[in-house]
């Protein structure tokens, strides 16, 4: 899953007023009238429903181009030629992503998620006919990059619509519903994708996905037209209409551009690789610095500590996740079928560790959920590597990943209710992007250093070239694979420690 999977517990409603201190919560809800905040009222109730089935049908898109797309994904770079970039087809899409979240955390809070979240998923659709329709490689991942940038600005515009629509004791059960949102996906977008690849060719796989936004967008924008002023526009409508923060593009630029040249460095273990890290770091360090909330790199207390957590619990786990089809087909001799399928139960358990957080009774023990969420990550991440024994049967590890894709469930639509419990309405969107920029900046860091680690060692580089070489010398060196996992287990460990650090501090009232 990626970082738009993405892949949120009820709480007390309190009635709007001041803030007074910094661990009061600020209400987000918008009144959209006296249905909108009748505990009765469910996700799809009469109130919801359109609004609740058409962003669903969003993630549900979004969901199903992440799985299929992927299995398609390297037919169409032996065909156009390309398989030595074949690595920038994925990291193209991830780097403008960063710059979309940023863009639509700042327009969404100018004008309201409405706009943005259209531009995000026609942008998506033509990324997708540009990669479908591509001649050459380059045109490939150009359309790749339009792609991206399309998804990072719906992913964030999505979060603003829960917190400017949905009253504070709906968001979990929306979150929850994202996370269900990915579990036929999961299981049919492969073998379906396989399928059309196989009889009709690789490029209808990205040319039919577009077909399926003419729903998403028939329903969801104008429901979210009809929920009043306040998912539509800005959230004080009489204030004055705020200019964009041309600072923060030029560092969600520098932040795109840094982290692909990091990812570049990562695929030659060359010393002239050295330089295009080193520029890579001197872009992105401070451009990271400058749009993560304050205090985010020493796990400040509050939201900076939702913010990191985010990145820490995605990172680590998709990194690993990453690594585990390849360990199985050049270790064990399964077939990539088979491989995929090891994870399949993953999409079940990371949704019912999303329904679980979601209910009533659990709120009170939300810091407690998340720190054993990430204790699970952290013991499957490094069981996962087990597997090199031969002694230790396969079905051992799609076992342990389905543990730790639960623990990921809890976490990952806890981070998300927390962050927009911790934000005003006038914040909510340069939040969400800060929270989906560390999401998806931990996933190409992490990648990359663990790919530079695993090539080190023997491992080869990361991609097709890896299961094709593998294949045809017998298999990576086995210490290749322990190098990566063992690692992602120490960070995913160090997420129980940021748990204990997401309530805000106790400030005097004033």
């Amino acid at each position: 899953m990626s970082a738009l999977e993405p892949r949120g517990p009820e709480v007390t409603q309190q009635p709007a007023g001041p803030v007074i201190s910094a661990s009061q919560e600020r209400p987000l809800a918008v009144d959209t009238g006296p249905d909108a905040l009748r505990p009765e009222d469910g996700v799809l109730s009469r109130t919801y429903r359109a609004l609740s089935i058409g962003i669903i049908a969003v993630v549900l898109l979004i969901a199903f181009e992440a799985t299929a797309v992927g299995t398609a994904m390297p037919v169409a770079a032996r065909e156009l030629n390309g398989v030595e970039v074949y690595a920038f087809a994925f990291s193209s899409y991830f780097t403008t992503s960063l710059l979309g979240m940023v863009v639509a955390g700042q327009w969404a809070d100018r004008d309201g998620p409405l706009r943005p979240l259209a531009t995000g998923i026609a942008a998506f659709a033509v990324g997708l006919v540009l990669s479908g329709t591509a001649t050459a490689m380059w045109l490939f991942i150009l359309g790749r990059a339009v792609q991206g940038l399309g998804g990072g600005l719906v992913i964030v515009a999505l979060y603003v619509v829960i917190g400017r629509a949905y009253p504070e004791h709906l968001r979990p059960k929306i979150l929850a519903a994202f996370a269900a949102s990915w579990i036929i996906p999961s299981i049919v977008g492969p073998l379906a994708s396989g399928t059309v690849t196989e009889q009709l060719g690789w490029r209808w796989v990205f040319l039919g996905i577009p077909a399926l936004v003419v729903f998403p967008l028939a329903l969801a924008l104008p429901a979210i037209r009809r929920m009043t002023a306040g998912p539509a526009g800005p959230a004080d409508p009489s204030a004055p209409r705020a200019p964009f923060d041309r600072h923060r593009i030029r560092l969600a630029l520098a932040i795109s551009i840094g982290a692909g040249l990091l990812q570049y460095s990562a695929q030659d273990l060359v010393w002239l690789s050295l330089i295009p890290a080193a520029a890579g770091a001197a872009l992105l360090v401070p451009a990271v610095l400058g749009l993560l909330p304050k205090g985010t790199y020493r796990a400040a207390r509050g939201l900076p500590s939702v913010v990191l957590l985010r990145g820490v619990a995605a990172g680590s786990f998709i990194a690993a996740e990453s690594f585990i089809p390849l360990m199985l087909v050049t270790q064990r001799g399964l077939s990539p079928t088979m491989a995929g399928f090891s994870l399949a139960a993953g999409g079940l358990t990371w949704a019912a560790g999303s329904f679980l957080q979601s209910r009533p009774r659990m709120e009170p023990y939300r810091e407690k959920l998340m720190a054993t969420g990430m204790v699970l990550c952290g013991l499957a991440i490094a069981a996962a590597p087990t597997v090199l024994i031969d002694a230790v049967p396969v079905w051992t590890l799609a076992i342990t990943w389905a543990l730790g894709c639960f623990g990921m469930g809890m976490v990952i639509a806890s981070t998300s209710v927390m962050l927009l419990k911790l934000s005003a309405p006038e914040e909510a969107g340069a939040n969400s992007a800060a929270l989906q920029i560390s999401d998806g900046l931990s996933n190409i860091m992490l990648l990359a250093a663990g790919g530079a680690a695993f090539a080190a060692l023997g491992g080869g580089a990361v991609g097709h070239h890896a299961a094709t070489a593998a294949s045809s010398s017998g298999g990576s060196h086995p210490a290749a694979f322990a190098v990566v996992f063992i690692p992602m287990a120490l960070v995913a460990i160090l997420g129980a420690w940021v748990t204990t650090r997401l309530k805000p501090p106790v400030a005097e009232a004033v």
